[in-house]
């Protein structure tokens, strides 16, 4: 039973991860938490071991997606690369200062970084993009299948600070920082919004690999219940691609963020009275 409900968690975070960006860590680290621990279906379930399980299957949801993204052309390599190394010392901290964090603890600050998420997903929508980090930094351009040329660009020191910042958050709570990365893409370096995705993905597949070595090197990985999860989020990471270049998803990313401030509040709640 618990084998079986990591594979659907694992495949439903690798869809909605994919859609929008973010990596599916952001999907199953609550879930896990709630079916886990909450519920009791996953015995010998910790917030590090589900810390563990997240950052595994976002190697394999990440690689998926960054391999269909690849086919079409819409993955920045130089960003991806510029943005991995600011997040590896970050990664590191985080997954060493998860080491000695109690669920309450836990619970508590993840409630309020989903909060931050949910905040940020509907920023995305509603704020102007930001053009002095474009007119400060490298500038690149994009042509999409429409022909339109877009201009996109940033400054390395400012890209090098967020995704310290970014990846701390990924090693600490098990995501994949896409929710902050896409947002930060298009709305302060005017990235194209499909680039912005498959470069994010491409950020995420890299930074969970120096983040699985450091969990596992900790002992956070539960194997058994990690590898049910892999062919759900790979499957599910390639069909959120398709998805994503076939749809709107403004939809999705409504339900997303309300489920973010629900396993937010709910989160925080369980943190201060357990």
């Amino acid at each position: 039973m618990a084998y079986l409900l990591l594979a659907l968690i694992g495949a439903i975070s690798g869809v909605m991860g994919s859609i929008v960006g973010l990596g599916g860590g952001t999907i199953l680290v609550p879930l896990t938490l709630l079916v886990g621990i909450d519920l009791g279906w996953i015995p010998g379930i910790t917030p590090q071991s589900v810390v563990g399980i997240s950052v595994i299957m976002m190697i394999f949801n990440g690689l998926s997606s960054t391999l269909s993204h690849v086919k079409v052309k819409t993955v920045d390599y130089r960003t991806g690369w510029i943005f991995f190394a600011g997040s590896i010392p970050g990664t590191m901290i985080g997954a060493f200062v998860n080491k000695g964090l109690d669920l309450p603890s836990f619970n508590l600050y993840f409630g309020i970084l989903l909060l931050v998420l949910s905040v940020l997903l509907l920023a995305r929508k509603y704020l102007k993009p930001i053009h002095w980090f474009v007119d400060h930094g490298k500038q690149r351009s994009f042509t999409d299948q429409h022909g339109e040329t877009h201009v996109y660009g940033y400054p390395i020191w400012f890209a090098l600070i967020l995704t310290f910042i970014i990846g701390f958050s990924s090693g600490l709570f098990g995501i994949g920082g896409g929710t902050m990365i896409v947002p930060a893409l298009i709305l302060l370096f005017l990235f194209p919004p499909h680039v912005a995705v498959g470069t994010s993905m491409f950020i995420v597949f890299l930074s969970a690999i120096v983040n699985s070595v450091t969990h596992i090197s900790l002992g956070h990985v539960p194997w058994l219940y990690a590898l049910p999860v892999i062919p759900g989020a790979y499957i599910g990471g390639m069909i959120g691609t398709m998805l994503n270049k076939k749809m709107n998803s403004e939809t999705l990313v409504l339900v997303l963020r309300i489920m973010l401030l629900l396993f937010g509040v709910r989160s925080i709640i369980e943190g201060i009275w357990g």
